[in-house]
């Protein structure tokens, strides 16, 4: 099912309850507090859920945050487009229905928009806390610009960036 407008949704995904696991929602709420072009949504996902489904099948685009646990050093962006769960770099558990199932079964429902993910990587051994890490606070900002400018261009130009750019920020 399609709107007829071109819309964007920008997912914000992960547990605030778990820190630097929540950065997908952090980056969502700072991206909601800047001026976006038209026809962009923002839905805070946190820890998922098959209730997502629903918006993912009424965009055209969407733009998901999430934390990763994929090997690079502590607050690398890295910017893919996912087609498969293969394609989805390591995450942590803390969602009660994993994004690789959620692509999966969004794919198989027959989604073909363009999905591109910005992937933070965080700590993957840090302790239970209500608040980011400095580190993770920065890149959560600096992913916020990225994700604009991104919105922006795309606004402009109708057409994705390339796959597979990796930003070390710290």
């Amino acid at each position: 099912m399609r709107n007829s407008g071109h819309t964007t949704l920008v997912l914000g995904l992960g547990n605030t309850l778990m820190g630097d696991e929540g950065v997908g929602v952090h980056v969502l709420r700072e991206l909601e507090n800047r001026v976006l072009p038209a026809g962009v949504t923002c839905l805070d996902g946190g820890t998922g859920g098959f209730v997502l489904l629903g918006p993912l099948q009424s965009a055209d685009r969407i733009v998901m945050i999430d934390a990763a646990a994929d090997g690079n050093p502590v607050g690398t962006i890295t910017r893919t487009t996912p087609r498969f769960s293969s394609e989805y770099p390591p995450t942590l558990t803390a969602h009660d229905v994993g994004v690789k199932d959620l692509l999966d079964i969004f794919y198989t429902l027959g989604g073909d928009c363009e999905v591109v993910l910005f992937a933070i990587t965080i700590d993957p051994h840090q302790t239970i806390t209500l608040s980011m890490s400095p580190v993770i606070e920065r890149v959560a900002n600096e992913a916020a610009g990225r994700i604009v400018a991104e919105l922006d261009a795309f606004a402009e130009s109708g057409q994705i960036e390339p796959a597979g750019q990796t930003y070390a920020v710290r």
